[in-house]
């Protein structure tokens, strides 16, 4: 038995208006996949240009190691510089990533490589992210923090995306004051003996190649599998929905701190009775205690 996932609706490019009241309106995701084409960063955006310009930069890493307490929230695992990184990326499979690093900021020369899309979203400026991973790397399923709207980009190879809307979060097992569901779930083989509510969890999935745009919509939960060594971006556009707007807001000025305080004081008790009431409520909610 597999995960009940259908095909996320791809169209080879997109008006404003379609973009909004097709997807947007309906929090509908969507792979574009030409949407980039006339950016220098199609023609340019690969690794080795990356080395070439931000090679002397130390990158922050993390890898799959489950949430520890002595940790804060999104504490990196380890550091090296980013010529370093893409010969690993290059050399072998490897676990590390680059999350959430705002690299244009670093090398202000790949500014110049993008433009933001005219589709009809007010996209934050200051924070297009860059995600970088090796062939076989996994990003946990997660939701992002600020539930924004959001764009990814992808460059150099090929990526695996699950998503799943806000309405199945009651079946993903999600971990209490956290972004996260449990970390011992594996999303692209997932064991329904042990997970049982998984099966009723109804989501999408994709593979984007270089070149090509994901839209994924407010709160939307993801996992995302490396097929080969390539990089991504995102931009963000504030979450329209008013309880989506709040929520992040409580995210991001209280969950977080009050989660680092807690795994301070608790230590590793905390962690473990996060995840055990993931697995509790999960299972109360559908039936399965």
């Amino acid at each position: 038995m597999e995960l009940n996932l259908e095909q996320i609706q791809r169209v080879e490019t997109i008006t404003k208006e379609d973009f909004l009241g097709t997807y947007v309106a309906r929090q509908k995701p969507v792979v574009i996949e030409h949407l980039i084409d006339d950016w220098p960063a199609y023609q340019k955006w690969n690794l080795q240009y990356l080395k070439q310009l931000a090679g002397d930069r130390i990158v922050p890493l993390y890898d799959d190691r489950p949430v520890a307490s002595e940790r804060k929230f999104n504490e990196p695992h380890a550091s090296m510089n980013m010529s370093d990184y893409i010969d690993l990326l290059n050399k072998k499979p490897t676990n590390y990533r680059i999350f959430l690093y705002n690299l244009l900021k670093e090398v202000p020369e790949l500014q110049n490589d993008f433009r933001y899309p005219n589709l009809g979203l007010k996209f934050m400026k200051k924070l297009p992210f860059l995600f970088f991973g090796g062939s076989g790397a996994k990003v946990f399923m997660h939701y992002d923090i600020d539930l924004a709207n959001i764009l990814h980009f992808h460059f150099h190879g090929k990526k695996q995306c699950i998503l799943f809307p806000p309405s199945e979060t009651k079946y993903l097992y999600k971990v209490p004051h956290s972004l996260i569901s449990h970390e011992d779930i594996d999303f692209t083989d997932p064991n329904f003996e042990k997970w049982p509510a998984l099966k009723k969890a109804k989501g999408y999935i994709t593979e984007l190649k270089h070149g090509e745009t994901l839209y994924m919509p407010e709160g939307y939960w993801h996992q995302m599998t490396y097929m080969t060594p390539g990089f991504s971006m995102s931009i963000r556009s504030v979450a329209k929905n008013m309880s989506n707007f709040t929520e992040a807001t409580y995210n991001v000025f209280i969950m977080r701190y009050l989660d680092n305080f807690m795994r301070k004081i608790k230590g590793p008790k905390w962690i473990e009775y996060k995840n055990l009431k993931a697995i509790s409520r999960t299972n109360k909610i559908n039936g399965y205690d």
